[in-house]
């Protein structure tokens, strides 16, 4: 464990003992925590490789939408399920009524390994989305499902919004990589991850430590842990090889787009070009809607100050 690692971890477990002196002196925050919630995986198999996708719903309910959670870059699924305090986007979903799915793409997470880190790029992305979504509309019955997309998974999911429209109700676009981030070679064919690279869509102050008035400690912590838990040392470098290009090349086909879409961000997000996202009503379909959160950055959906309020502008464009 690192430096790094072990001040975050001792500041995990003085906010552990500081909820347990505080028992009873405030009213519990728990209505969520006496929710019990179901976790089933469904096999699923594509281009020979093993697919990870689960499904995830409150206990003893019967859902009656469903909606598709896609991951970014280097890490899988497992980051929109935080297990503190209600952080945790999957649940809040569950709890507004949905079976929420959450897929790996191949080479991810607990999918199969892939041999060659550049086959899962961007449009293979979107066909692995494709068979889970052909896969969930088959077990439900529903003819079209919600899909949201963070980060490298807005690219991908847009790739197969565009493709594959006939199954898609609602699109999710959070923190939408719109063209290329900078034309850098991409000479790996996989990633090699760490425990600090894994923190650093986090805000940090200018000397280089966390900025803990925006993401609580325990937070930061338990993400880094999953991300070492499920993605270990490397991940695919497809995806990235498609992000490195030159900034004049656009990534997502907005026009595309035929379902109704969210594009969701925050104002500080160090990979995002704003003269597009400001522009994107102009392209999407009508019911479309844009929020930025002033203050929040790529990882908003995890900062204190800004996570509710991308989970309440969230469920309630779903509902809409």
């Amino acid at each position: 464990m690192t430096k790094l690692s072990s001040r975050l971890l001792a500041a995990l477990l003085a906010a552990m003992l500081l909820v347990c002196a505080s028992v009873g002196l405030a009213e519990p925050a728990a209505t969520t925590e006496e929710i019990s919630y179901t976790y089933d995986e469904y096999p699923l198999e594509r281009n020979g490789i093993a697919l990870h996708l689960d499904r995830i719903a409150v206990a003893d309910a019967q859902p009656e939408k469903s909606i598709l959670l896609v991951h970014g870059l280097t890490y899988s699924s497992h980051e929109f399920d935080i297990d503190y305090e209600d952080y945790s986007l999957v649940r809040r979903l569950a709890r507004e009524g949905y079976a929420v799915w959450r897929l790996d793409i191949a080479g991810y997470g607990q999918s199969g390994a892939v041999e060659d880190g550049f086959m899962p790029d961007s449009d293979y992305a979107g066909e692995d989305i494709n068979a889970a979504v052909e896969l969930i509309v088959a077990e439900t019955g529903l003819e079209k499902i919600d899909v949201l997309g963070w980060s490298w998974g807005t690219v991908t999911s847009s790739r197969f919004a565009v493709k594959y429209p006939e199954h898609l109700n609602k699109l999710v676009l959070y923190a939408p990589i719109l063209c290329g981030l900078g034309d850098v070679e991409v000479a790996d064919a996989f990633h090699y991850n760490t425990w600090e690279h894994a923190a650093d869509d986090f805000q940090k102050n200018e000397d280089g430590s966390f900025d803990l008035t925006v993401t609580d400690p325990v937070v930061i912590e338990l993400y880094c842990s999953s991300c070492w838990h499920y993605d270990d040392d490397s991940s695919p470098n497809g995806g990235r090889r498609d992000l490195c290009v030159d900034p004049s090349e656009k990534l997502i086909d907005l026009a595309g787009i035929q379902a109704p879409t969210l594009v969701i961000c925050g104002d500080v997000d160090p990979y995002l070009n704003y003269d597009l996202v400001y522009s994107v009503l102009d392209e999407l379909p009508e019911g479309s809607e844009l929020k930025v959160i002033e203050g929040a950055s790529h990882a908003l959906m995890l900062e204190e100050p800004y996570y509710h309020a991308f989970q309440d502008t969230v469920t309630a464009y779903l509902a809409g």
